[in-house]
């Protein structure tokens, strides 16, 4: 068959399938991978040949202090054994030296321990005494603080009232306990008493002098003469607990009695006063002439 050379031929395109575009990133990661590592190991390989080279410096270093060392070394001994020879000294004679020095420092530490111990027993002796003294001294303040506390209970039993003067008074007692509770607190002076009914006159008690004239155990009631700066002055018909309040020249609290015990013919109390008062001159017999009017007041 003859073929036309105007006819047309057909071409036919082969297309050649070409690489993935995966593959050739995986080949270009690849290669930088094996870069890094080599450059990673070349880098390794520099600085383990410095450390070596530092380490050979620094072994080089002390192998010269040790040369030198050493000779310092022969050198003191040449020295020692030249001394040791002007000395005279034999080996033996060296020997006994350092035994001498060694029994030398164990008597040493043992008179150390020895000292040490007596100390510690100077220490535990002392402790212990302070550990007494500390506890006499929380004693003392336990007592101090029993006193302070007995103190305030006496205050509190203790009552304050007013007077037949309409005037406030002290802490009142009622009986003879209180009394010297009121004694130690030390705020006035104190004078207790017992007074009987009587015709020789007037008691003294105190800086005064007072008289029973009367008594009622029925109401507890009683009356008093009380006797001072020359004056008789009329207490009738007090109470047993009222305080019975009259002044004195040149006092400027009152005086005051308190009668807390009565019987037929009897009556107990005390006579409280301002502190530092003197003594009242006696009063004059009933009907004498009086003497001259004395100056000082009646105090303790």
């Amino acid at each position: 068959m003859s073929s036309n050379p105007n006819t047309p031929v057909e071409v036919t395109n082969v297309t050649e399938a070409g690489l993935p575009r995966w593959v050739t990133l995986l080949f270009v990661v690849a290669f930088a991978l094996v870069g890094y590592l080599l450059y990673a190991g070349y880098s390794a390989r520099q600085n383990f040949h410095k450390g070596l080279d530092d380490a050979d410096r620094k072994f080089q270093a002390l192998a010269a202090e040790v040369d030198k060392t050493n000779s310092r070394v022969a050198d003191l001994k040449g020295q020692l054994d030249v001394t040791s020879q002007k000395l005279g000294l034999t080996q033996d004679e060296l020997a006994r030296a350092r035994s001498l020095a060694q029994s030398i420092k164990k008597d040493q530490l043992k008179s150390d321990a020895q000292l040490k111990e007596q100390i510690g027993e100077v220490q535990a002796d002392t402790t212990t005494k302070f550990g007494q003294v500390a506890t006499e001294l929380n004693g003392t303040k336990s007592d101090v603080a029993a006193t302070k506390a007995d103190l305030e209970t006496t205050k509190t039993k203790l009552q304050s009232t007013i007077g037949d003067l309409g005037v406030q008074s002290g802490l009142i007692a009622r009986n003879h306990d209180e009394v010297e509770e009121l004694k130690r607190m030390g705020e006035r002076d104190i004078f207790e008493f017992t007074l009987a009914k009587s015709s020789k006159g007037p008691d003294r008690v105190g800086p005064i002098q007072v008289e029973l004239r009367k008594t009622d155990t029925k109401h507890f009631r009683y009356t008093l003469n009380v006797v001072a700066d020359d004056k008789t002055i009329e207490k009738k018909d007090k109470t047993v607990g009222e305080p019975i309040q009259f002044y004195v020249r040149g006092a400027r609290a009152p005086y005051e009695i308190v009668v807390f015990d009565l019987t037929k013919d009897t009556v107990k109390g005390y006579l409280s006063t301002p502190k530092s008062a003197r003594a009242a001159p006696p009063s004059a017999p009933a009907g004498a002439p009086s003497s001259a009017p004395s100056s000082t007041p009646p105090g303790n």
